[in-house]
């Protein structure tokens, strides 16, 4: 391990994944990592599904309007084509990607590249979401973050769906999702049914 001169020490390549409910701050994390990594002295490139247009085409949003510049892509294979001599790649909305998205944060991992995915780990439906379990699974560090129940308090544990569709993918905000615990949620799913 060397240090640079921020302080910041440049390790092997490694795979950490940042989950959670929407509103959770996952993307604001990704951001915060992405950063830091900057001051650093470090170059990063950060990539977002192209489908994620909600707050901008071309950068990743938090929810609290923090941003940082992105590069739009299609599949995970452009990953690979756009990431060289890069030490840190970030990668937004991961649950959206292909499953090649693992092979392709192994790979940069292989190559010494520090790899940080975003994304939800479950969808509307409390169902485990696209390739995020098997990012979880070969990641060197898994950060599970939670939002705030809107309708009790407690820790949210999926993001529930207020609008009628049985679309997987969705794209929404406040008006078509909430953070609901556990409980909150069975409670709605009867009330559904």
């Amino acid at each position: 391990m060397r240090d640079n001169t921020t302080g910041e020490a440049h390790r092997p390549g490694r795979i950490e994944v940042v989950c959670g409910s929407m509103f959770s701050g996952k993307t604001e994390e990704l951001i915060r990592r992405m950063r830091r990594a900057q001051f650093a002295r470090q170059r990063v490139e950060i990539f977002k599904p192209s489908i994620d247009v909600r707050y901008s085409e071309e950068d990743v949003v938090s929810h609290d309007q923090k941003h940082i510049q992105s590069t739009p892509i299609d599949s995970s294979a452009s990953i690979l084509l756009l990431a060289n001599d890069i030490d840190v790649v970030g990668i937004d909305e991961a649950q959206f990607f292909d499953q090649g998205i693992v092979d392709v944060c192994n790979e940069l991992a292989n190559r010494g590249v520090r790899v940080i995915v975003a994304g939800l780990d479950m969808d509307f439906r409390g169902v485990p979401f696209g390739p995020m379990p098997a990012l979880c699974a070969i990641a060197d560090d898994v950060t599970k973050v939670h939002a705030i129940c809107v309708r009790c308090g407690s820790l949210a544990y999926v993001s529930h769906r207020k609008v009628s569709s049985e679309k997987r993918v969705l794209l929404g905000e406040t008006q078509e999702y909430e953070p609901l615990c556990r409980e909150c949620y069975q409670k709605e799913v009867r009330a559904e049914k």
